[in-house]
């Protein structure tokens, strides 16, 4: 936590207003409707992409996209679509949908998450942590891959690219998390309180960021996609109201109101993330597969997010879990191959 909320200190050189012009591309926005997501979404919208928000609250995402077209005096190309993430087959429903109606997709930003919160379940039976996190992120990203890849060969199109939100909290995921059982996610045998519930979904973007989509489907296939993952900082967003819920009406709204003071707000929590997705010094510098806590600064994981066994066994765990709650078919082939 003291490592979170030290990245705080000092404000980052890179800025929305740093966001270059983006005319002509597509952005997806996981979790646009408020807090960070929203002001990734924002960003990019004044930066002329054609920007989709997907949420899981319609009423919310109508709002936030009413504010951004309201933020903007010559016209934006923006627009909602509702997901729950934590419904795999309408995940899949989804992204098929955006898959058959877009003609690019040029950047694909995973925001949304469950955050600090006491144990429960998904639409599917599975730790919600979990489903929302990574497992409804993985089959989005699935599902699209064909149409980043689609974007890439455009001739003068810039090489795509996938941004995941993971946090500093990830170093506080307990050494007992192997990724090894859907046991492990489909009930809470291990008994993980609700910031460790958090932090191991953190340590899961990282390794997947690593050892799955950079190692097992970038690199073997050539393809022209830059990956990355980010941390937002300590941000300040209605993600603390969850506290209550976790811990309690008292010590949950203690915590929530003594932490809130050291935070950032969610216009500097988006901002690794908009570096990462539109930095040219990413490609300059060929930061594959990295992790940035503030934007230009990267690497730094923790021991458990360097493991490859621990990132093999995400990978082998997120086809089973996905496979057994969605369908045998509903993970497309990686391997260019195969499609």
């Amino acid at each position: 936590m003291q490592k979170a909320l030290d990245t705080i200190s000092g404000k980052p050189g890179f800025q929305q207003t740093d966001v270059k012009d983006l005319k002509g591309r597509t952005a997806l926005v996981t979790g646009g409707t408020l807090g960070i997501g929203y002001e990734i979404a924002r960003a990019l919208a004044l930066s002329r992409a054609r920007v989709i928000i997907a949420s899981r609250k319609a009423d919310h995402g109508e709002e936030a996209v009413a504010k951004i077209k309201e933020s903007v005096s010559d016209g934006v190309d923006i627009s909602f679509i509702e997901l729950d993430l934590g419904n795999l087959k309408a995940v899949r429903k989804v992204a098929d949908e955006i898959a058959a109606r877009e003609e690019r997709l040029d950047l694909l930003i995973a925001d949304a998450g469950v955050g600090v919160n006491a144990f429960a379940l998904d639409a599917d039976g599975v730790d919600r942590h979990m489903g929302v996190n990574h497992f409804g992120h993985f089959l989005l990203i699935n599902r699209l891959f064909p149409l980043l890849r689609r974007t890439a060969a455009i001739p003068g199109a810039s090489a795509p690219r996938i941004v995941a939100m993971s946090s500093e909290l990830h170093r506080t995921a307990p050494s007992s998390i192997k990724f090894a059982s859907t046991s492990e996610v489909y009930t809470n045998e291990q008994e993980l309180g609700p910031n460790q519930l958090y932090a191991r979904t953190k340590l899961a973007v990282l390794l997947n960021v690593k050892y799955g989509l950079v190692e097992r489907v970038v690199v073997p296939n050539g393809d022209r996609i830059w990956v990355a993952a980010t941390h937002p900082g300590a941000v300040h967003t209605d993600q603390q109201d969850q506290f209550k819920e976790a811990y309690g009406e008292v010590f949950g709204t203690v915590l929530k109101y003594a932490t809130i003071p050291f935070m950032r707000t969610p216009e500097q929590g988006s901002l690794s993330s908009l570096y990462a997705a539109t930095s040219d010094d990413v490609e300059k510098n060929q930061w594959q597969g990295q992790y940035y806590t503030d934007p230009g600064k990267v690497g730094g994981e923790s021991s458990q997010a360097c493991d490859p066994e621990l990132g093999k066994n995400l990978w082998e765990l997120s086809h089973q879990v996905i496979r057994e709650k969605a369908g045998e078919d509903a993970l497309l082939p990686w391997d260019t191959g195969k499609q």
